[in-house]
C-alpha cells in the first residue's frame, strides 16, 4: 500500500457498498442511503468508483458468483480486516489482475451503480 488512507473516512464507503456484493436485491430506500454515505463522505462518486474496483471488489468479488452468497451482510471488522490485508499484499502486478478481474465481473454492478449515481445526482440537486 504506497499511499496513506483514511481509514475512518473509508469504513462508511466501504461497508455502504459492500451491499452491491450481497446476494439481495436493493430497493429504491437502499439506493439512497448508499448515496448520502457518500455525500457525507470526502470523496467524489468517481473516487468511491475507484474505492469500489480497488479496494472492495478484490475482497468480495467471490460472492457475485457464488451460488449462495452472503445475503446477510458482512461484518464491519471482517471487512475493513480484509480490505487493509489486501491492499498490504498490493502489487503492480495484483492491482492488473484486479482491474481485468474488474472488466470481465463489472456487468453484475451496472445497473446498481446506474440507479445509485441517478439518486446521487438527484440528492446533490436537492441539497
Amino acid at each position: 500500500m504506497s499511499q496513506t488512507i483514511n481509514i475512518e473516512a473509508r469504513k462508511p464507503v466501504w461497508i455502504a457498498l459492500s451491499e452491491f456484493y450481497l446476494d439481495t436485491e436493493l430497493e429504491g430506500m437502499d439506493y439512497r442511503h448508499i448515496a448520502r454515505i457518500i455525500m457525507e463522505s470526502p470523496y467524489s462518486i468517481e473516487e468511491v468508483k475507484e474505492i469500489n474496483k480497488y479496494e472492495i471488489f478484490p475482497v468480495l468479488q467471490k460472492n457475485l458468483t457464488s451460488v449462495a452468497g452472503e445475503w446477510a451482510g458482512f461484518q464491519e471488522e471482517w471487512l475493513v480486516e480484509n480490505i487493509l490485508r489486501s491492499l498490504k499484499k498490493r502489487t503492480k502486478l495484483r492491482k492488473f489482475v484486479i482491474k481485468c478481474s474488474w472488466l470481465a465481473f463489472k456487468w453484475m454492478q451496472e445497473d446498481s451503480w446506474k440507479q445509485l449515481e441517478r439518486i446521487y445526482s438527484e440528492l446533490i440537486k436537492g441539497r
